[in-house]
Protein backbone atom coordinates (compact mmCIF):
# COMPACT_ATOMS: atom_id res chain seq x y z
CA UNK A 1 0.00 0.00 0.00
CA UNK A 2 1.86 3.32 -1.36
CA UNK A 3 0.93 6.62 1.14
CA UNK A 4 -1.87 8.29 0.00
CA UNK A 5 -1.88 12.33 0.87
CA UNK A 6 -4.54 13.16 3.37
CA UNK A 7 -7.09 15.66 2.68
CA UNK A 8 -6.75 18.89 4.65
CA UNK A 9 -8.97 21.88 5.33
CA UNK A 10 -8.49 24.93 7.15
CA UNK A 11 -10.75 28.04 8.11
CA UNK A 12 -10.46 30.71 10.34
CA UNK A 13 -14.05 31.58 11.62
CA UNK A 14 -15.23 34.53 14.10
CA UNK A 15 -15.89 32.33 17.09
CA UNK A 16 -14.93 31.40 20.19
CA UNK A 17 -12.78 27.76 20.38
CA UNK A 18 -15.32 26.50 22.73
CA UNK A 19 -18.45 27.96 20.06
CA UNK A 20 -16.32 26.19 17.12
CA UNK A 21 -16.07 23.23 18.98
CA UNK A 22 -19.59 23.63 20.06
CA UNK A 23 -20.99 24.10 16.28
CA UNK A 24 -18.79 21.70 15.23
CA UNK A 25 -19.79 18.35 17.06
CA UNK A 26 -23.39 18.79 18.76
CA UNK A 27 -24.20 21.23 15.84
CA UNK A 28 -23.24 19.58 13.05
CA UNK A 29 -26.83 18.89 11.73
CA UNK A 30 -27.87 22.69 10.92
CA UNK A 31 -23.39 22.46 8.81
CA UNK A 32 -23.66 18.47 6.97
CA UNK A 33 -24.93 18.89 3.33
CA UNK A 34 -28.33 17.73 3.16
CA UNK A 35 -26.98 15.59 -0.25
CA UNK A 36 -24.31 13.30 2.01
CA UNK A 37 -25.58 10.54 3.20
CA UNK A 38 -26.08 6.90 2.12
CA UNK A 39 -29.41 6.25 3.07
CA UNK A 40 -32.06 5.75 0.74
CA UNK A 41 -34.65 7.93 2.13
CA UNK A 42 -33.50 12.10 2.56
CA UNK A 43 -31.12 12.87 5.11
CA UNK A 44 -33.57 14.33 7.68
CA UNK A 45 -30.81 14.53 10.33
CA UNK A 46 -26.44 14.34 10.85
CA UNK A 47 -26.05 13.11 14.30
CA UNK A 48 -22.68 12.66 16.16
CA UNK A 49 -22.53 11.38 20.01
CA UNK A 50 -20.59 13.82 22.39
CA UNK A 51 -18.18 10.96 23.95
CA UNK A 52 -15.34 8.15 22.70
CA UNK A 53 -17.05 5.73 21.12
CA UNK A 54 -19.94 8.31 20.36
CA UNK A 55 -21.47 7.13 17.05
CA UNK A 56 -21.87 9.48 14.20
CA UNK A 57 -24.52 8.49 11.78
CA UNK A 58 -27.52 9.78 9.84
CA UNK A 59 -31.33 9.46 9.96
CA UNK A 60 -33.12 9.55 7.03
CA UNK A 61 -36.71 10.54 6.94
CA UNK A 62 -38.13 7.42 6.74
CA UNK A 63 -36.49 6.79 10.39
CA UNK A 64 -34.17 4.58 9.00
CA UNK A 65 -30.26 5.23 10.71
CA UNK A 66 -26.72 4.82 8.39
CA UNK A 67 -23.47 4.73 10.55
CA UNK A 68 -20.60 7.00 8.99
CA UNK A 69 -17.94 6.04 11.65
CA UNK A 70 -17.16 6.49 15.56
CA UNK A 71 -15.35 9.47 17.82
CA UNK A 72 -12.38 7.73 18.52
CA UNK A 73 -10.93 10.81 20.53
CA UNK A 74 -13.26 14.00 22.45
CA UNK A 75 -11.05 16.77 23.47
CA UNK A 76 -13.13 19.39 23.36
CA UNK A 77 -12.70 22.53 22.74
CA UNK A 78 -9.33 21.51 21.08
CA UNK A 79 -9.34 18.08 19.53
CA UNK A 80 -11.95 15.53 17.77
CA UNK A 81 -10.74 12.57 16.66
CA UNK A 82 -13.40 10.16 14.00
CA UNK A 83 -13.65 7.58 12.50
CA UNK A 84 -14.65 7.68 8.81
CA UNK A 85 -16.31 4.19 8.08
CA UNK A 86 -17.14 4.51 4.67
CA UNK A 87 -15.62 2.25 1.95
CA UNK A 88 -14.43 3.06 -1.78
CA UNK A 89 -18.48 2.06 -2.26
CA UNK A 90 -19.90 4.48 0.26
CA UNK A 91 -21.01 2.27 2.08
CA UNK A 92 -20.65 1.88 6.09
CA UNK A 93 -17.98 -0.96 7.43
CA UNK A 94 -17.39 -1.54 10.25
CA UNK A 95 -14.04 -3.18 9.98
CA UNK A 96 -13.20 -0.15 7.62
CA UNK A 97 -11.41 3.20 8.96
CA UNK A 98 -10.03 6.06 7.76
CA UNK A 99 -9.24 9.31 10.21
CA UNK A 100 -10.99 12.59 10.11
CA UNK A 101 -8.79 15.00 12.89
CA UNK A 102 -10.57 18.13 13.71
CA UNK A 103 -8.49 20.39 16.08
CA UNK A 104 -9.32 24.12 17.14
CA UNK A 105 -7.20 26.93 18.09
CA UNK A 106 -7.60 29.65 19.25
CA UNK A 107 -6.21 33.00 17.39
CA UNK A 108 -7.56 35.37 19.77
CA UNK A 109 -10.45 36.13 22.21
CA UNK A 110 -13.36 35.68 19.09
CA UNK A 111 -11.02 34.10 16.42
CA UNK A 112 -10.82 30.15 15.99
CA UNK A 113 -8.57 28.43 13.27
CA UNK A 114 -10.35 24.72 12.43
CA UNK A 115 -7.93 22.55 10.58
CA UNK A 116 -9.06 18.81 9.43
CA UNK A 117 -7.42 16.18 8.19
CA UNK A 118 -8.91 13.41 6.44
CA UNK A 119 -6.15 10.38 6.26
CA UNK A 120 -5.01 6.62 6.03
CA UNK A 121 -6.74 7.38 2.55
CA UNK A 122 -4.11 4.67 1.39
CA UNK A 123 -6.58 2.28 3.07
CA UNK A 124 -8.70 2.41 -0.42
CA UNK A 125 -6.41 0.30 -2.21
CA UNK A 126 -6.47 0.76 -5.48
CA UNK A 127 -9.24 3.16 -5.25
CA UNK A 128 -7.19 5.39 -2.86
CA UNK A 129 -6.58 8.27 -5.05
CA UNK A 130 -9.93 8.61 -7.14
CA UNK A 131 -11.39 8.63 -3.54
CA UNK A 132 -9.07 11.22 -2.58
CA UNK A 133 -9.58 13.25 -5.55
CA UNK A 134 -13.57 12.98 -4.86
CA UNK A 135 -13.13 13.99 -0.98
CA UNK A 136 -11.19 16.74 -1.91
CA UNK A 137 -13.31 17.89 -4.74
CA UNK A 138 -15.56 21.18 -4.73
CA UNK A 139 -18.39 19.08 -3.45
CA UNK A 140 -16.83 17.40 -0.76
CA UNK A 141 -14.60 18.42 2.79
CA UNK A 142 -14.19 22.30 1.37
CA UNK A 143 -17.54 22.66 1.40
CA UNK A 144 -18.03 21.11 4.29
CA UNK A 145 -15.59 22.94 5.75
CA UNK A 146 -17.08 26.20 4.18
CA UNK A 147 -20.61 25.19 5.60
CA UNK A 148 -19.52 24.56 8.75
CA UNK A 149 -17.73 28.01 9.16
CA UNK A 150 -20.50 30.07 7.95
CA UNK A 151 -22.66 28.42 11.10
CA UNK A 152 -20.09 29.18 13.16
CA UNK A 153 -19.68 32.78 12.39
CA UNK A 154 -23.83 33.03 12.21
CA UNK A 155 -24.40 31.41 15.55
CA UNK A 156 -21.27 33.78 17.11
CA UNK A 157 -22.92 36.91 15.94
CA UNK A 158 -26.17 35.77 17.14
CA UNK A 159 -24.87 35.63 20.48
CA UNK A 160 -23.01 38.61 20.64
CA UNK A 161 -26.16 41.04 18.93
CA UNK A 162 -25.12 43.80 16.63
CA UNK A 163 -23.69 45.55 19.77
CA UNK A 164 -21.37 42.94 20.98
CA UNK A 165 -20.44 40.37 23.75
CA UNK A 166 -19.85 43.23 26.16
CA UNK A 167 -23.10 45.89 25.18
CA UNK A 168 -25.76 46.86 28.09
Amino acid sequence: MSYVEPVRKQIVVKATQERAFRVFTAGIDRWWPREHHIGTSPLERAVLEERPGGRWYSVSEDGSECDVGKVLSWEPPRRLLLAWQLTADWKYDPAFVTEVEVTFTAQGPNETRVELEHRDLERYGERAQALRKALDSAGGWPKIVENFGAIAEAREAEANGPAGPNAG
